[in-house]
C-alpha cells in the first residue's frame, strides 16, 4: 500500500512539472493587455465554409460575412454543400455564397471536403488572387469587425491565425455554458498569452485563417484525422510556423446542448487527440529537443493527460477495497488520497471557470445568475471527459454531424443578459 501512496505523489509531481508553465499563462492572461495592431493595406480572402444539412443556420453566417466592415471585393464566400440531403445549397447561394455541391461517402470529414474545394478554387479562380483562407463552420456568426481584425494581424506576418471564440447559446443549459466557458479560456488565458509571450497558439475548431502560401505549400489540405484542427496545429508547429491570435476578432459558434451530442462529440476529439499524439508526438520531441517551446507546448497540448487522471483514480479506487479487506493500516491515507484527488479536479475546474467568467464577464451574453450557477457544474462537466478519454481509446470512432439549430442574430445573442 505504500507503493500507492508513493505512486500518488509521483503523479501530482509529474502534473506539477508538466503543467506549470499555463499556471504562467494565468498571470500572464490576467496582468497584461490585448496586443494592438495596424493594417498598411487589406487583404484579399475568401471565406470557405465546410457545411452538411445546414440550411436553418448557414444563411445567417454569410450575411455576417456580407455585412463585414471590410472592402466587398476584398472578401468572397465559398460554400461546400457536402453531402447534404437538404437545400444547404440553395440557401446559401439565395445569401449570395459562390456554392459547389460535393458527394463522397468514402472521404468523409471537413479536411476532405475543404481539400477539394481549394483544389477546385486553384482551378476555376486562380486569377482571384486569394491571400488568405477564413475558415468557418456553418453555424457561425461574426462581429462586424471580424475580418478588419485578422486583416491587420494578418498583415503584420502571420500566416496562419486564429480568432476570439464565443458562443451563440451560453445561456441554454450547463452543457452550452461549460462549452463556452472552455473556448473562452482558450482564447483569454491560453492563445492570448502564448501571443503576448511569442510563442505559437493553436486552432481551434472554426474562425481561424490560413495564408494561401500555406496552403499552396501544403498541396491543399491535407489533415484528415478526427481533429484536423489540432492536427494543422501540430504539423504547422513541428515544421517551425507561428500561429498567431487576433483577440478582438470576435466569433459566436453554437454550442451542443445535449449530453447525447457533446458525447459523440468529445469522443471523436478524444480519439483524434490519441491519433496526434501518435502521428506527431515525435515530430514534435523533435523539436522540444532543439529548444522550441511551442513544441514543448503542443506536446503537452496532445499529451493524453486524462489517462493519468484516470490512471490515479482508478488505481486508488481499486486499492482501498483491498486495503480495508488486509486491514491496512494505509487505508485511512488512500480514502483521504482519492477524496483529494476529485477535490483537486473540481477546485482546478473551478478557478479556472470563475477566472473566465469574471475577466470575461461582458463577452458572457445571458443573465447574471446563470453566469455564477454554471460555474458549479463546469468542473462536473470536465470531469464526464475522464470516461470518455478512455472509452475513446478502445471504441473505433468515426466523424458525425452534428445538428445546429440555434437561429440569432448578433443583436439578439448580445440582449440575453437584458432577459
Amino acid at each position: 500500500m505504500k507503493a500507492i501512496i508513493i505512486f500518488n505523489a509521483v503523479i501530482s509531481i509529474l502534473f506539477t512539472l508538466c503543467y506549470a508553465y499555463q499556471f504562467f499563462y494565468l498571470f500572464v492572461g490576467l496582468l497584461k493587455g490585448e496586443q494592438k495592431f495596424k493594417a498598411v493595406r487589406e487583404h484579399k480572402f475568401a471565406a470557405v465554409i465546410s457545411a452538411r444539412n445546414e440550411r436553418d443556420v448557414i444563411g445567417q453566417l454569410i450575411s455576417s460575412i456580407k455585412s463585414q466592415n471590410y472592402p466587398k471585393d476584398k472578401l468572397d464566400v465559398f460554400v461546400i454543400a457536402d453531402n447534404c440531403t437538404d437545400d444547404t445549397a440553395q440557401v446559401a447561394r439565395e445569401a449570395g455564397a459562390i456554392v459547389y455541391e460535393r458527394f463522397n461517402k468514402v472521404q468523409v470529414g471537413k479536411g476532405y471536403a475543404l481539400d477539394w474545394l481549394f483544389k477546385i478554387i486553384d482551378r476555376d479562380h486562380k486569377d482571384a488572387g486569394y491571400e488568405g483562407y477564413m475558415i468557418f463552420d456553418a453555424d457561425n456568426i461574426l462581429d462586424v469587425n471580424y475580418v478588419s481584425e485578422m486583416n491587420k494581424v494578418f498583415d503584420n506576418g502571420y500566416d496562419i491565425l486564429t480568432s476570439y471564440r464565443n458562443s451563440k447559446n451560453f445561456d441554454s443549459n450547463w452543457i452550452s455554458a461549460a462549452y463556452s466557458l472552455w473556448f473562452l479560456r482558450e482564447a483569454r488565458y491560453l492563445n492570448n498569452s502564448r501571443m503576448q509571450l511569442g510563442t505559437s497558439c493553436a486552432i481551434s475548431g472554426t474562425g481561424f485563417l490560413v495564408g494561401a502560401n500555406v496552403i499552396e505549400g501544403n498541396g491543399g489540405w491535407i489533415h484528415h484525422l478526427l481533429t484536423e484542427d489540432i492536427e494543422f496545429t501540430c504539423d504547422s508547429v513541428s515544421k517551425g510556423m507561428k500561429i498567431g491570435y487576433a483577440s478582438k476578432a470576435v466569433l459566436y459558434d453554437e454550442q451542443p446542448t445535449k449530453f447525447s451530442q457533446s458525447y459523440t462529440q468529445r469522443l471523436r476529439w478524444a480519439k483524434g487527440f490519441y491519433q496526434v499524439f501518435a502521428n506527431y508526438g515525435g515530430k514534435l520531441l523533435k523539436g522540444v529537443l532543439k529548444g522550441s517551446f511551442s513544441c514543448l507546448d503542443m506536446f503537452m497540448t496532445v499529451m493524453p493527460a486524462m489517462l493519468l487522471t484516470l490512471l490515479s483514480v482508478l488505481i486508488n479506487v481499486v486499492a482501498i477495497p483491498v486495503a480495508i479487506a488486509t486491514d491496512a493500516p494505509e487505508t485511512a491515507i488512500l480514502v483521504q488520497a482519492l477524496i483529494q484527488t476529485l477535490v483537486n479536479f473540481y477546485g482546478l475546474f473551478f478557478i479556472l471557470g470563475l477566472l473566465t467568467a469574471i475577466t470575461e464577464w461582458d463577452q458572457i451574453h445571458c443573465v447574471w445568475y446563470k453566469k455564477v450557477l454554471y460555474l458549479f457544474t463546469f468542473p462536473v462537466f470536465m470531469l464526464s471527459y475522464v470516461p470518455i478519454a478512455i472509452i475513446a481509446l478502445f471504441k473505433k470512432v468515426e466523424w458525425k454531424p452534428i445538428k445546429h439549430s440555434v437561429v440569432r442574430t448578433l443583436d439578439e445573442v448580445r440582449s440575453n443578459e437584458a432577459a
